[in-house]
């Protein structure tokens, strides 16, 4: 059996991130050539992607249905089951976000410029002409709500959380890059880093590229207007293009500034206004209306969900709306997937996957539900029940970037709620535009791990394409142009979508056996109050173990004297029997300390991973008059799930071997159950052991009023 040693705990040398030129080069290609060739020829390019779109719509209606149903499935099902309790990092790891910043996070990922655009141009539009039924109707009104929720709705967001969910646990539960492909490790390998990888890479690329320059194209038209309706600016191509240009400048400023930096701050702010100006419409309009259509569209989506979610309009199909409307919704939601999805997984390391999939599927689309039904009501009631009823649902439908501007000309304050709505548009804008070239960059690289980033050369280079390919077309015909470029992008990434739920499923059922191996293999005395030998001890010596808080002199002497020497016997017997197995020790400088790692290779198979490491803690205060310190510390087993959760500190050398065996068991009953499908690296063997362990336990935040659970999992 082949030796692998683990990597040391000490940092490794600072590399530069590359790209990944086959997936850039290719990628470029494709985009730029569609990019030049619809300037060069808008005539020719509008008519075959409208031929395309109509084939796609036509063949593959069905399809685009029945996948994000079955994401939606796919997704409730592993939040509810067993595997929901799975951290999205190692067991010990806990959320770096409270709940409100989390939740302003979410809400963030959920609302932009284009819910302003079609959270009053799509109620009207439907209102006028349903895709079922007669328009200007009571039931139309009804219909309309229930499709602009739809659209927006739960089955998008389960499209999100595939994404984010697999991104998350691959690269902070395994330790994989923060990229697409190693959602593909459990299927194929280590062959994610050939040319299967780069395939994968460049239909996630195509897709979201023209997701988010569909996105970019409707904030261009929306502020163009806005800055029209607001200081008479002309709204013109001319602004337009000065538009996309602000984008590409702003993501390039991010390039120097970093991103990242302020986006909890923007999150929050961003909320705040648009609860402010969700407020203001609901308190100066018709409040009881209002609340009203909230409750009856609520009941409405829950009735008729089930029924809309598998329409495809067999008997009586109305192609062009099919196009411009749901395959539209669902193809932009695919594209927006990837982008959207790194941005949950980063916020989400330490979170349960069932905690992550319920706060995506239900904290962005409540505030969604809030705001379309507000907006969405009071725009179907100016064109019911208003005096220029009329001419309000002909911008809505024609000229639908005007449409929210002319809702708000119909309450009082227009100059100051058209300037916050201007406002949040542009934050929504810029951030889209150049957080977009950040994530295209990531994906476009050779990243080293999951907190790397894409080359500044790069994001610049993304940034700038974006604005080209946008510009581009816009110039063929509008949003609409966007739009159908979107439904045949979207089709060769919703193909990859369908293998990351076989590789996260054939993972989880992995994990799942993992957590059955433990509790099939450690005897009950493991699960209620530690490993076996504990019990053995005389209530005097369990007493006075459970009262020490020892020093760092203490807990290296306790490593050094007798955890060093418990492995180095274990790794001998191995050894003696066949098996090899890797005993290091490194120093966690900061603490004076250091740690005890058995290494144990099976080849393709999970490696076996034991390590005595030690964590500070806050000593408790009725202990600290006493001890004259306000630091003690654990000694902790850590496998490649992270930590158990115990102390090993006042064992003899006897019961540590114990506890390797007792691990070492279950270790080999979960081989004989499910092998494969699970990389092999665990956090601390890629990432500096002191630095990513040390900051989990240092570092971790306070328990916030959500309640989050700080009990570990091996004493839940």
């Amino acid at each position: 059996m082949s030796t692998q040693t683990p990597a040391p705990a000490s940092p490794p040398a600072a590399t530069k991130t590359k790209a990944n030129f086959p997936v850039l080069i290719g990628s470029s290609i494709g985009i730029l050539a569609i990019a030049i060739w619809a300037m060069l020829d808008p005539t020719g390019a509008e008519t075959v992607i409208w031929t395309v779109v109509a084939w796609v719509g036509g063949s593959f209606g069905w399809y685009y249905t029945a996948l994000v149903v079955a994401v939606l499935v796919f997704v409730i099902i592993i939040a509810a089951s067993k595997v929901g309790r799975t951290r999205l990092g190692p067991d010990h790891s806990r959320p770096h976000f409270n709940l409100f910043t989390w939740t302003a996070m979410l809400f963030a990922a959920g609302i932009g410029v284009d819910l302003m655009f079609y959270s009053v141009a799509e109620p009207v539009t439907q209102y006028m002409s349903p895709p079922t039924g007669e328009g200007e109707t009571v039931e139309a009104a009804r219909q309309a709500l229930v499709w602009t929720l739809f659209h927006y709705g739960l089955l998008g967001w389960g499209l999100y959380a595939l994404m984010g969910l697999a991104l998350a646990y691959f690269a902070y539960r395994h330790n994989l890059p923060l990229s697409i492909r190693a959602a593909l490790y459990p299927i194929i390998g280590k062959r994610i880093n050939g040319g299967v990888g780069h395939a994968v890479d460049i239909a996630a690329m195509l897709g979201t590229i023209f997701g988010i320059a569909t996105s970019l194209g409707i904030g261009v038209a929306q502020l163009s207007y806005g800055l029209h309706f607001m200081f008479g600016l002309p709204d013109n191509l001319t602004m337009q293009i000065a538009l996309i240009a602000l984008a590409v400048v702003m993501a390039t400023i991010s390039v120097v500034s970093g991103v990242d930096k302020g986006i909890r701050r923007l999150s929050e702010i961003n909320i705040i206004l648009a609860i402010s100006l969700l407020a203001f419409v609901l308190i100066t309009g018709k409040t009881t209306y209002l609340l009203d259509s909230i409750v009856q569209n609520v009941g409405d989506m829950l009735a008729r969900f089930p029924g809309m979610a598998l329409d495809t309009f067999a008997y009586d199909r109305p192609d062009d709306w099919l196009n411009a409307w749901t395959l539209f919704f669902w193809a932009w939601w695919i594209a927006w997937a990837p982008f959207v999805g790194l941005f949950l997984a980063r916020i989400s390391r330490g979170r349960t996957i069932r905690q992550f999939v319920t706060g995506v599927l239900v904290v962005p689309f409540a505030f969604i539900a809030l705001w379309i039904s507000i907006f969405g009501s009071g725009a179907l009631d100016i064109v019911m029940n208003g005096a220029d009823g009329a001419a309000f649902a002909e911008v809505a439908i024609n000229a639908p970037e005007q449409a929210f501007y002319g809702l708000l000309d119909q309450y009082p304050l227009v100059p100051l709620t058209a300037g916050i709505a201007t406002f949040t548009g542009l934050l929504f804008y810029v951030t889209s535009a150049d957080s977009g070239a950040l994530v295209m960059a990531n994906f476009t690289s050779k990243l080293k791990d999951s907190d790397s980033d894409g080359p500044n050369w790069l994001r610049i280079f993304w940034a700038v394409v974006t604005g080209v390919l946008t510009l581009a077309m816009l110039l063929v015909g509008g949003i609409s142009a966007l739009q159908s470029a979107t439904v045949i992008m979207g089709l060769p990434f919703s193909v990859v979508l369908i293998f990351i739920m076989i590789g996260l499923a054939k993972a989880l059922r992995v994990e799942g056996a993992l957590v059955d191996s433990y509790r099939r293999g450690l005897p009950a005395a493991v699960a209620s109050r530690g490993p076996t030998g504990e019990r053995r001890r005389g209530w005097r010596e369990r007493l006075s173990r459970a009262m020490s808080y020892p020093s760092s002199r203490q807990t290296q002497r306790f490593i050094v004297e007798t955890a060093l020497p418990a492995l180095e016997e274990v790794r001998a017997e191995l050894a003696e029997q066949g098996v090899t197995a890797t005993l290091t020790s490194n120093r966690v400088d900061e603490f004076g300390i250091d740690t005890a790692d058995l290494y144990v290779d099976f080849g393709d198979d999970r490696a076996f991973k034991y390590q005595v490491f030690p964590v500070q803690q806050e000593m408790p205060s009725y202990a600290r008059a006493s001890a004259a310190r306000d630091k003690y510390y654990r000694v902790e087993p850590f496998t490649l799930e992270g930590s158990h959760g115990y102390d090993l500190y006042g064992y003899s050398r006897d019961q540590v071997i114990s506890d390797v065996l007792n691990h070492y068991e279950v270790h080999l009953e979960f081989l004989h159950t499910a092998t494969g499908a699970l990389p092999t690296t665990s956090v601390g063997e890629q990432h500096n052991v002191t630095t990513e362990w040390g900051h989990d336990y240092d570092s971790a935040p306070e328990p916030d009023a959500s309640g989050d659970e700080l009990t570990k999992e091996g004493e839940a």
